[in-house]
């Protein structure tokens, strides 16, 4: 499962030249589409590093991004993504665990975007559902040993 930034924007037309193009070469259209895609690299980058400083040792590759061609020849970020394994874990305390962080990772960035939101929806149902199991298991071993203690906290000596 990845974590996505927002949308990529509307993409520009390819650059007629592969050289970059020095900013006072430019019109002043091209001279604010640059300074959007700038923006846009900026907030991406900063979007998916906050997803993988939050995903801790979940992520499973570092950011990925999808890449729009300025006025002036270079390439900005204007989408992209950090992989994270969202599978569960071998223990429902585990699970709890590792759903707590997917939900943090997806949530880490100041504006989740829909799929950030959707990756925190599927790990809080994994939290709930974990929960749901540890609160069972209690209750079971809270009936096998008559509302006692469960054994493995009882500690009997014998002489």
């Amino acid at each position: 499962m990845s974590i996505s930034a927002i949308p990529a924007v509307r993409s520009l037309p390819p650059a007629a030249e592969t050289r970059p193009v020095r900013a006072a070469e430019l019109s002043e259209e091209a001279q604010a589409q640059l300074d959007k895609l700038k923006a846009r690299d900026t907030e991406v980058r900063q979007h998916e590093m906050a997803h993988l400083s939050a995903a801790g040792g979940l992520a499973t590759s570092g950011p990925s991004y999808t890449y729009e061609r300025g006025p002036n020849g270079v390439n900005y970020a204007v989408g992209g993504e950090v992989n994270i394994d969202t599978s569960p874990g071998g223990t429902p305390e585990e699970t709890l665990s590792r759903a707590q962080t997917i939900q943090s990772a997806a949530l880490a960035p100041a504006n989740p975007s829909g799929a950030d939101r959707a990756v925190a929806a599927r790990a809080s149902q994994m939290e709930q559902e974990a929960r749901a199991e540890i609160a069972t298991r209690q209750q079971e071993v809270s009936r096998a040993y008559g509302q006692q203690e469960p054994a493995a906290r009882i500690l009997d000596l014998f002489a």
